[in-house]
């Protein structure tokens, strides 16, 4: 943070300073007590198992300040600001400290694609701007403020990625990013558990619109079935963009080439050629959206052009090992990024067998064994010729695939470390895999052992 005191904080919580100097600096926030040192403030938050409280003191040990809700009083040289609520008051510092700064920012929100759409669209920008963006995967309550920690003066323009597993979050991640423009991607069924339907999760992504100024705008996927149903929900003006029609900003012609996907840009009579440095037609949808951004934002097409055939992402590796070919996308999954996923497998140019390595898919609630096997019947539909599993749910993929296509071989492992045991000794030259799961099916150190 930039220009910011304890006078500051004060203003923007409406806490009490309970001791210290408020015109103490402070240079960043930390919900880490082992990550404190001078002009760091420390914010505690109380978790399901842990009050940061008790880390008060050893946070402030290399100096800084504190916030807390569990102070009535205090003394010493370190000040001590009480507030009703520290994760609240942690927000209300990153909306303070956003409104500081002039510099407009695009948010972006979707229940599949939001951080591969973030990433393009930050770097279509980077072809005219200086961009700030969401750091790593810090797209929550928590996140969010300690992404805006970073903002400085020297940004020219920000994306910052918008996520959310209850509702009410995207509206008040909209309070703190104040986004000038507003991006869904997608609406499918990540955190129906906590959402109970694919209509609420729609209206809350959509609610990305509460936090836009009078003047702001939103870009829509208008390939989502959920987008079109609510759109009398939207109270902002929205283009489409996506492969239908009416979509504004649309591609026509998609075809893969030497390990690249080309197509061809459509926005009212102009019509541009493309190559994207990444696989799928979701990331042809993707691109589209980075394109119609930029292009909002005057970034002149040549530079559009060269800054999409340079972006490799960061969540679907794919990776030449051994001989063999990994698809490494083992970082999250849902029904729709599953499909995504097994489609740039089965359309994958290889001389061998095409292998799909798949665990669960996380927090789909009562309806989990129904969305595997949508997944599974899907899977029968495609080039996929072997299909490996660890996990219960995963059973529901290998039984409809099987009886969809009864040429897929199929194979269940109690572990992760049986699984990696036997593809060590049956890939060989020329197959290619797909690993991909929930994070929490740990399908990472499957990918990391194959590479």
């Amino acid at each position: 943070m930039e220009n910011i005191t304890i006078q500051d904080i004060l203003k923007a919580t409406g806490g009490t300073l309970l001791c210290g100097d408020p015109s103490m600096k402070i240079d960043r926030i930390s919900t880490n007590s082992m990550e404190m040192g001078p002009n760091t403030l420390f914010v505690p938050i109380i978790g399901e198992r842990v009050d940061a409280h008790v880390f008060i003191p050893s946070a402030l040990e290399s100096g800084g300040a504190c916030l807390t809700q569990e102070h009535d009083e205090a003394s010493g040289d370190a000040p001590y600001i009480k507030v009703p609520d520290t994760l609240k008051a942690m927000q209300q510092i990153a909306a303070y400290y956003r409104k500081k700064m002039s510099l407009p920012i695009i948010g972006v929100t979707g229940s599949v694609g939001k951080t591969t759409t973030r990433e393009m669209i930050a770097h279509v920008l980077r072809g005219k701007y200086k961009v700030f963006e969401t750091i790593g995967n810090q797209n929550s309550q928590v996140g969010v403020p300690l992404t805006l920690d970073h903002l400085s003066s020297n940004d020219e323009i920000g994306v910052l990625e918008m996520g959310m597993s209850e509702p009410g979050q995207i509206t008040i991640l909209g309070e703190i990013i104040h986004p000038n423009m507003g991006v869904v991607t997608n609406v499918g069924v990540s955190h129906i558990e906590m959402m109970g339907s694919r209509d609420n999760i729609c209206r809350e992504k959509l609610d990305i619109q509460n936090g836009l100024p009078e003047d702001g705008s939103l870009l829509l996927n208008g390939d989502n079935d959920m987008i079109r149903k609510h759109l009398s929900y939207v109270k902002k003006p929205y283009e489409f963009y996506g492969f239908a029609p009416d979509c504004a900003y649309r591609a026509e012609n998609i075809r893969e080439e030497n390990g690249q996907t080309h197509f061809t840009f459509c926005y009212n009579s102009q019509r541009e050629d493309m190559v994207l440095n990444v696989l799928g037609e979701h990331n042809v949808s993707n691109a589209l959206a980075a394109i119609a951004i930029g292009l909002k934002y005057d970034v002149p097409m040549d530079a559009v052009k060269q800054q999409l055939s340079t972006f490799s992402g960061q969540r679907q590796n794919i990776i030449n090992t051994n001989g063999y070919t990994v698809i490494d996308d083992s970082y999250n999954a849902s029904p729709d990024s599953m499909k995504a996923s097994l489609k740039i497998l089965s359309d994958f140019h290889a001389g061998g067998r095409k292998i799909a390595v798949l665990s669960d898919m996380l927090e789909l609630g009562p309806d989990a064994p129904s969305y595997h096997k949508e997944v599974g019947r899907f899977i029968a539909s495609t080039n996929v010729t072997d299909l490996y599993i660890t996990g219960e749910l995963s059973r529901e993929y290998a039984a409809e695939a099987s009886a969809g296509n009864p040429s897929i071989r199929t194979r269940h492992f109690s572990s992760n470390a049986e699984l990696i045991e036997f593809l060590k000794n049956f890939l060989t030259d020329g197959d290619v895999v797909l690993v991909k799961a929930s994070n929490g099916m740990n399908l990472k150190e499957v990918s990391s052992a194959l590479i």
